[in-house]
């Protein structure tokens, strides 16, 4: 609004008064309060779906190695107890001290640009030398099932029979009997845990004579649930869903109560989601 002052038109400009601006000030810092954490929950769910999305191209590579391979899926870690120690389901490495380099996978041709991809979940994982620090360096954040699926372990556990593999036939429920999963192993160091790659999922009780056998003890737990106390899990037909953490209180073998850390078995509390029957 503007008023004549004798010759001189004066002029009047609105301007917001103190409240006013704490009042918008206000009101835009309960809106980000509401969209902000609306943005990370998004965001979240976007890595948990390609997460999943990861996974099933790895059951769907196994799979297509399988059909050409005599129905036989790739061998986990055929060297594993040998002193060489070089080669995995997700890579090959020339030395111990190394990371696995997933483009010289036997998957590499069954997977879209022939690498395996790493889980989008953020994960402190410790890398680099010595090989202790990084012996499964390069899965992706991702564990296969070996004792049933990449061996023969399921046999028994013995250094010749991880050579050997499982055959899709002898899979006797594929929607379940678990392949994939998030995976990591928990380790000490100046008595602080940390976090390592790790590419097998270990089921919840070592394998004797053919049968699962609690008086070996139990394998530490490997299925890491990073999204938010889930874990997504890859079955043998190609489906992939989310589990839950189960309570656990164990010790793993390198003196950490992996449960702190988020990383143990789903439920039922036995091997029957891993084995073959």
């Amino acid at each position: 609004m503007n008023k004549k002052h004798g010759n001189e038109v004066v002029y009047k400009t609105r301007a917001f008064t103190l409240i006013e601006l704490l009042v918008v000030i206000g009101i835009i810092a309960v809106l980000l309060g509401v969209i902000v954490p609306s943005l990370a929950k998004a965001k979240e769910q976007c890595r948990e779906v390609i997460c999943r999305s990861n996974l099933r191209q790895l059951v769907m590579a196994n799979l297509g190695y399988a059909a050409e391979n005599n129905s036989e899926f790739v061998l986990a870690a055929p060297d594993i107890f040998t002193s060489q120690n070089l080669k995995r389901w997700f890579g090959m490495r020339d030395d111990l001290n190394s990371f696995f380099d997933s483009a010289r996978s036997p998957l590499a041709d069954y997977i879209g640009d022939g690498e395996v991809k790493q889980c989008l979940k953020k994960v402190d994982f410790r890398n680099g030398d010595p090989w202790t620090w990084n012996f499964e360096q390069g899965c992706g954040g991702y564990g296969y099932n070996m004792t049933y699926i990449g061996s023969r372990v399921w046999e028994e556990y013995t250094s010749d029979n991880c050579t050997r593999p499982t055959r899709e036939n002898e899979v006797g429920s594929p929607v379940s009997t678990a392949m994939f999963a998030d995976a990591a192993m928990t380790k000490l160091d100046s008595g602080q845990p940390y976090y390592l790659e790790y590419s097998f999922i270990e089921p919840y009780c070592f394998v004797v004579n053919g049968e699962p056998d609690d008086s070996w003890g139990r394998p530490s737990p490997s299925i890491h649930f990073r999204h938010n106390k889930k874990a997504n899990i890859a079955w043998c037909d190609g489906h992939v869903n989310a589990e839950k953490i189960a309570p656990d209180d164990s010790i793993n073998v390198y003196g950490v109560c992996s449960y702190d850390m988020q990383i143990g078995w789903f439920e039922p509390l036995d091997n029957s989601l891993f084995d073959l029957k």
